[in-house]
């Protein structure tokens, strides 16, 4: 999605209809359109309707993101149909950006169901390399690699350490 409000607003600025001087509603509509549908703010919600009423390429692209969204919370054998739907439906699209998630999501449609049915993600594992890629820029300029992976160990590994002198 985000990638079709970049294509939008490019072309916008290259044929001269995005706004001058005052803050551009797609520019500045980036998060309204990533946010789920129920988080959205007041305002997020007017760049919504402004986007809905002037550009039909990415409120399209939008109802889309909004619609696979749903569909991955739904029960394995209502998302397997639904999934399919989806993907002929974002295939021929006419959008780049989702006709190629279409076609992916189309071939790749039961790895997808068993993923939702085990209700299992990558989220640990995400959230660990988060850790370890924070360990490493705090440890910028060890000079030994050995100290370094010493203080990612620490820190990954699960320990709970009381240092002499903090409680």
């Amino acid at each position: 999605l985000d990638k079709v409000r970049t294509m939008v607003w490019r072309e916008a600025r290259r044929t001269g209809e995005a706004r001058k001087g005052a803050k551009d509603p797609i520019k500045g509509a980036r998060w309204a359109l990533l946010k789920n549908e129920s988080d959205l703010t007041a305002g997020q919600k007017a760049r919504l309707e402004y986007i809905a009423g002037t550009n039909g390429t990415l409120w399209r692209a939008y109802k889309l993101k909004e619609e696979l969204r749903m569909i991955l919370r739904q029960p394995a054998d209502e998302a397997r149909v639904l999934l399919l739907r989806w993907s002929g439906k974002a295939a021929s699209s006419g959008i780049d950006p989702f006709t190629g998630l279409g076609e992916k999501i189309g071939r790749r449609c039961e790895d997808i169901v068993r993923t939702i049915r085990s209700g299992l993600s990558n989220a640990r594992l995400e959230a660990v390399n988060n850790k370890i890629k924070t360990t490493i820029k705090i440890g910028y300029g060890y000079r030994n690699l050995d100290n370094l992976i010493a203080l990612v160990m620490l820190k990954c590994g699960g320990l709970d350490l009381t240092l002499p002198g903090h409680q």
